[in-house]
């Protein structure tokens, strides 16, 4: 037994018999331990982006099933028809992003994860994202006059988060401190910022805010970034793949994920269920090659 893991068990050992002499019961004193230490086995990937992080909607019978108790999400907003509640961990079972949202590459991220992972390790996703907006949308000091230009339908996603997803992230992930330790950062976004060579740069500031927001260390803390269909699916945004491929030359702690191969739904833009699988699992792969 490691020692983290024995000082865990005499931290909840004591948590518990304190509370039994105040009558508390060994599951708030759990509660209550958890809070007051986070548990370094407890792994918490940041998602971020546009449609294809939420999770174009359609989700298959067989990805509903089979998901490891050690793969949480952290609901970022209510969930009605599924009863979560916003800032409490629930199985990570699709939809991982807000409702009405389908299948995304934190899916099979995670589930990859704790595949690969000692069995002592849990892995947790927050998953903040905004179809159809630009990179914009998470940059603290040019948000506010992007999501004024919104049309009707971004306009209600929107206020989902409480009329700011960036801070929605930054509060969740807070919450989220309290349990884990955040170690990585997922992003997919890129087809409404098309031709637009100053992407790689806004990552980066969004990214380097996000870490000095949340007291994070970059050398401990990658940022993935995921291609959007591939030219070889006739994606109809594929050359931005080309600006995602400068990320690492501006930020050297971003690996980006390679989309080829991922098949892709008619639209072009979307992925099916099946090539959200392959991307989520090269999230994985790579982020498990860095260490």
């Amino acid at each position: 037994m490691s020692y983290s893991i024995r000082r865990r068990d005499l931290l909840i050992a004591g948590a518990t018999a304190g509370a039994a002499a105040f009558g508390l019961s060994a599951t708030r004193a759990f509660a209550a331990e958890q809070r007051a230490a986070p548990d370094p086995d407890f792994h918490v990937y940041l998602a971020f982006g546009q449609s294809n992080m939420e999770g174009f909607p359609g989700i298959e019978a067989a990805d509903r099933s089979g998901v490891d108790p050690r793969f949480q999400m952290l609901a970022a907003v209510d969930f009605p028809d599924l009863g979560r509640k916003q800032g409490e961990w629930y199985p990570a079972v699709p939809p991982l992003c807000r409702s009405s949202t389908g299948l995304c590459p934190a899916d099979h991220f995670g589930r990859t994860l704790v595949e690969r992972l000692p069995p002592r390790v849990r892995v947790g996703v927050l998953n903040v994202s905004v179809a159809g907006c630009k990179i914009e949308m998470f940059d603290r000091d040019a948000w506010q006059a992007y999501a004024a230009t919104a049309q009707p339908w971004m306009t209600r996603i929107i206020a989902e988060y409480g009329g700011n997803p960036l801070q929605r992230l930054v509060d969740m992930a807070r919450v989220a401190q309290r349990q884990g330790v955040i170690k990585g950062i997922l992003l997919h976004q890129g087809e409404s910022n098309t031709n637009d060579a100053a992407w790689p740069d806004k990552v980066a500031k969004i990214y380097r805010n996000l870490l000095a927001d949340l007291g994070l260390d970059a050398a401990r803390v990658p940022l993935l970034a995921g291609e959007v269909v591939n030219a070889d699916q006739q994606g109809a945004s594929a050359s931005v793949n080309e600006i995602i491929a400068r990320l690492p030359q501006v930020l050297p702690t971003a690996t980006v994920v390679s989309s080829k191969g991922c098949e892709a739904l008619g639209d072009r833009l979307h992925f099916t269920p099946a090539g959200y699988r392959e991307l989520g699992r090269r999230y994985a792969q790579t982020l498990l090659a860095l260490a």
